[in-house]
């Protein structure tokens, strides 16, 4: 057996049933352990914390290392589940495959990539995805405002962005920039209430990050049109706020949904109620039926051996 694939036996003794309740139904311990997107961490945080009011001995450690740092150890059979604010990649395929990692993806709800400025900045209340590319691709020197349009300040443009391991990172280089480098004098963090906290402090800062951590702050910070559409939940679903809305996604080892009762329990709780606890934190369910179509393949996967 290949480095990094956890055994059978492992997998059934981490997590067993030890009681049981007529009402409640089965109770379950062990653990579900997941790492990935700082942007999908809060709806799982909220699936995590009504999903212990279920089954409070099953144990739901959600770690933050970024959408590529999870695929780094989702695809060594570290984890259960990472979340992802971006598509798997070819090579992280392909080392999944070197490591007979076999996953399922899931998306869990949409988000909309937002562009926020200052609550002082009074000159860009809307953008197109062309100036985006103009205002955030290298070019040798620390851009001015006035720079990109010779009626706004005549002031250094102070970047924030998510850091290089970001699914939401990863996104803005490929559906903006493209084959452009993102500028060098960016402040990046994994953290996105880093980027919040230095757009709140400075006229002239500009950060891109999660719908729900604009929402959170939207009374601190302001959100830009971006192609003359703002990011709302409305235009998020309908597709509408564009090239900037997303899906969000779980990719899951199926080996942890034969094996770990409670990886399976989890799962089913996540895509009954996620959907509405993805609103309350702040982004978009997605179609009712949507969740239903992943609760009947989550009910194949465990039963395929």
């Amino acid at each position: 057996m290949k480095t990094g694939f956890t055994s059978i036996a492992a997998l059934l003794f981490a997590c067993t049933v030890f009681a049981f309740d007529a009402h409640a139904g089965p109770y379950l311990r062990g653990s579900v352990t997941m790492d990935g997107s700082s942007t999908v961490f809060p709806i799982m945080e909220a699936v995590s914390e009504e999903y212990a009011h279920q089954q409070s001995y099953v144990k739901t450690p959600i770690s933050i290392s970024g959408t590529g740092g999870g695929f780094n150890r989702f695809i060594k059979g570290e984890i259960d589940i990472t979340n992802a604010s971006r598509p798997i990649k070819r090579e992280e395929q392909e080392a999944a495959k070197q490591n007979d990692i076999q996953y399922a993806v899931f998306p869990i709800a949409y988000d909309g990539l937002t562009i926020i400025v200052n609550q002082r900045n009074t000159w860009l209340t809307h953008i197109t995805d062309s100036e985006l590319k103009q205002l955030w691709a290298e070019s040798g020197k620390q851009k001015k405002w006035s720079d990109i349009n010779p009626s706004w300040p005549q002031q250094p443009i102070h970047f924030y962005a998510p850091g290089v391991d970001s699914g939401t990172y990863d996104y803005f280089q490929e559906t903006i920039l493209g084959e452009r480098d993102m500028t060098r004098f960016a402040t990046f963090s994994e953290d996105d209430n880093v980027l919040v906290r230095g757009v709140m402090s400075d006229p002239y800062a500009i950060a891109f990050l999660g719908f729900a951590y604009y929402s959170l702050n939207e009374q601190k910070v302001r959100a830009v049109a971006v192609n003359g559409v703002l990011p709302a939940k409305d235009t998020i679903q309908s597709g509408r706020y564009k090239p900037l809305s997303r899906p969000l996604y779980m990719y899951v080892n199926k080996a942890s949904i034969r094996e770990k009762e409670c990886v399976y329990d989890y799962l089913r709780f996540a895509f009954r109620y996620g959907g509405q606890l993805a609103e309350e934190v702040g982004y978009v369910q997605l179609p009712r039926q949507k969740y239903e179509q992943q609760l009947r393949r989550l009910d194949e996967i465990k039963k395929t051996r």
